[in-house]
């Protein structure tokens, strides 16, 4: 399509910046301020993923979310017992969360900037860097997008990436079967969308153009290979939390997955990863929807090239 990454972020920013009240009215706020206690479904699902990696939970750890939205999941880490500092580069969604912290007496730290200059904008390192559903479908360099990441997380913390699958993002979601309509593996180009409703609630957004970004799997693991993560877990699911496709059904609670034949399609992935001593140089060459978990750490790398300024055949 010839469309810039300037351009994509301004249409997408436009997007997003129409999408808050519309959120604000159904993303169950009420529960949020009625229950002390209560916790988001995707906090609560987000953390039994961690659990194995973090012994206690977030309690005690610095958090940072990326592309926090109205900042549910992130006061969610914090009535989890986290310190949490919240990303996103919607003005009006950040002023939302800030809100919503202030009405239910939790503290949080917002910062508004593109996730791809996160480290220049947000103050301080982390326990764990939380990034989930339907994130990286919006960034057209995932390199560079890695990179902050990295440079966020202290040495030996974790990343948590969950997100829609991409093998799911390819699927016509109006077609009668399991049927490819776009495109799975990335060409630096976005596909264009103009859809006037939006994932959840009732009304029409004002903006309704996106531009979104396809990466395959092994985009990302090699975005955050380079970077200097190492992935400790990766895991693919076969439910969601949203209705994709009218061929959703509804086995139990809220999650929704493919039924018949289309349940071969994987919904979602997860990643974990921990974050290895700084590494020099690589900051990345520049600046989706949902299905995809992920958990890794930064580890320190004993290959001779690294500690000769050469390249890891492994980590890049």
């Amino acid at each position: 399509m010839g469309i810039g990454w300037d351009e994509a972020r301004a249409v997408n920013l436009a997007n997003w910046e129409a999408r808050v009240p519309l959120h604000v009215a159904a993303y169950g706020l009420d529960a949020l301020r009625d229950d002390p206690s209560h916790l988001s479904q995707v906090v609560r699902t987000d953390l039994a993923a961690l659990g194995p990696f973090l012994a206690d939970g977030v309690a005690g750890l610095d958090v940072c979310h990326l592309q926090c939205h109205i900042g549910t999941d992130t006061l969610s880490l914090a009535r989890a017992g986290a310190r949490v500092t919240g990303v996103d580069f919607s003005p009006s969604a950040l002023a939302a969360a800030a809100d919503l912290a202030e009405g239910l007496g939790l503290a949080a730290t917002w910062v508004q900037t593109d996730v791809l200059d996160a480290r220049a904008a947000v103050k301080g390192d982390f326990d764990l860097v939380y990034t989930s559903i339907g994130t990286i479908t919006w960034l057209a360099d995932l390199d560079r997008w890695a990179a902050q990441v990295h440079a966020l997380l202290r040495p030996g913390a974790l990343f948590y990436l969950r997100d829609g699958h991409p093998a799911l993002y390819a699927l016509d979601e109006s077609a009668d079967g399991l049927v490819t309509g776009y495109r799975y593996f990335p060409n630096g180009e976005p596909l264009e969308w103009v859809e006037e409703s939006t994932y959840v609630g009732d009304g029409v957004v004002s903006s309704p153009r996106t531009l979104e970004y396809p990466h395959s799997l092994a985009e990302v693991m090699t975005a955050l290979l380079a970077a200097g993560l190492a992935i400790e877990a990766f895991d693919e699911g076969d439910t969601l939390p949203w209705r994709f496709s009218p061929l959703m059904e509804e086995p139990s609670g809220r999650r929704l997955r493919l039924s018949g034949a289309t349940a071969r399609a994987n919904p979602h992935h997860v990643h974990r990863g921990r974050a290895s001593p700084r590494l020099s140089g690589r900051p990345g060459r520049g600046a989706s929807r949902p299905a995809s978990t992920g958990i890794g750490r930064l580890q320190p790398c004993a290959c001779g090239p690294i500690r000769s300024g050469g390249r890891c055949p492994w980590t890049g």
